[in-house]
């Protein structure tokens, strides 16, 4: 059976998503203020919302002008995580929007307000960059909650490297 690249696009990013909402789930109410160990700057609840809100800028950046709503961004500093899981199913409604545009021509038009200019717009790269980015924060979550002293579960642990469609994936 032949899949359609925009299918098997939307499907991985459809994929990732849930699994970094899945990892935020899962963060114990203990963990969520915490500061991450070596940044203490930083806590664990900011690093889940940055995944939301770095969506919310790049789907500003480069759909706004296409028409694409851009959700708002949360509060890193008081954000619940039930407010970010829900702020994560907005956000992943707009990339999914961003990856369909994308591949409609195998790449996204060129916005004005896109001056970083370091991602190529192809689909490929604007999926792996999207993906890698999740990926980046959801190992610093594991890994700050280990040196906090919190191993997730195995079934935590191993939902992370999921990757097989679910139903209703």
């Amino acid at each position: 059976m032949k899949t359609d690249l925009a299918d098997s696009v939307l499907a991985a990013w459809t994929t990732s998503n849930r699994v970094t909402t899945y990892l935020v789930e899962q963060i114990p109410a203990k963990l969520w203020s915490a500061a991450v160990p070596g940044i203490p700057s930083r806590t664990i609840r900011e690093i889940a919302a940055h995944l939301h809100n770095a969506r919310c800028r790049w789907i500003k950046t480069l759909g706004a002008e296409q028409g694409i709503a851009v959700p708002k961004r949360v509060d890193q500093r008081a954000v619940t995580r039930k407010q970010v899981v829900a702020a994560l199913t907005k956000s992943s409604r707009g990339m999914l929007a961003l990856l369909r545009l994308a591949c409609r021509s195998g790449t996204l038009p060129l916005p004005k307000a896109y001056t970083w200019r370091n991602l190529a717009l192809d689909v490929g790269h604007v999926l792996t960059y999207f993906v890698a980015h999740d990926a980046h924060h959801r190992g610093q979550i594991v890994m700050a909650a280990r040196q906090l002293n919190h191993r997730f579960s195995n079934k935590v642990d191993g939902a992370l490297w999921w990757w097989r469609p679910r139903k209703g994936d």
